[in-house]
């Protein structure tokens, strides 16, 4: 039988990135091309709650109550952030199956901090708000200080790496200037379960569509029928 949003298959959830929304280009990408096989893609908004009250925590268990039934299974597609966000929500909850992470955003506080500096840090903090580009919006936007209290807490599980034991495939670009390709490549050279594919390409990966598909399609083929 064909994967599904029915109970012949798992349900597939697609998480965009940080500022981004549901209506990105890769997640549009996803769901017209497995629509083919008769798999219906949900594209999540996994603002939660809000842009500027964003939370991971709210995040992953908007991920948990969209998957449905104890007995139901997802396989989930993250960008970035909600590369993150999968492989948390994967690392705690069974009835995830695959994961299929787009540049996902490894020990992001720890970045964030070292891209800041102390002092951009320190004022973040003390204002409760930073600035930053709303892609969905095409404006500015503020995110508050708690998201960076909430992710920290959560990222540091597991030596800050999520403990993720079910197949998953990384496409990461080799070009990245957000989130350096030298995570993903740490993540997969110590787990056997886990295969990297490298484009040429930077974060976004909008040019690597085609070959993002391609590798998913050869990765989630047990799932295809």
């Amino acid at each position: 039988m064909a994967a599904g949003d029915g109970p012949a298959g798992p349900r597939w959830l697609y998480l965009h990135g940080f500022a981004s929304g549901p209506n990105s280009t890769k997640g549009v990408a996803v769901e017209a091309h497995y629509r083919r096989y008769g798999v219906a893609v949900q594209r999540l908004d996994v603002r939660r709650p809000s842009l500027s009250s964003l939370r991971l925590s709210a995040m992953m268990q908007a991920v948990r109550a969209a998957i449905g039934e104890p007995r139901d299974r997802a396989v989930l597609w993250g960008s970035s952030l909600g590369g993150l966000t999968a492989a948390r929500v994967a690392e705690e909850d069974p009835r995830v199956c695959a994961l299929v992470l787009l540049a996902p955003a490894f020990r992001m506080i720890e970045r964030w901090r070292a891209r800041l500096g102390d002092v951009a840090w320190q004022t973040w903090q003390d204002s409760g708000w930073i600035e930053v580009d709303d892609h969905v919006t095409k404006s500015k936007a503020r995110v508050d200080f708690g998201f960076a209290v909430d992710a920290e807490a959560i990222d540091a599980r597991s030596g800050g790496w999520p403990d993720v034991r079910v197949p998953t495939l990384i496409v990461h670009g080799k070009r990245d200037e957000v989130v350096d390709i030298a995570l993903s490549r740490r993540f997969a050279a110590e787990r056997r379960h886990v295969r990297l594919v490298e484009v040429d390409d930077g974060h976004e990966l909008v040019k690597s569509i085609d070959r993002i598909l391609a590798a998913a399609d050869d990765f989630l083929a047990p799932l295809l029928g």
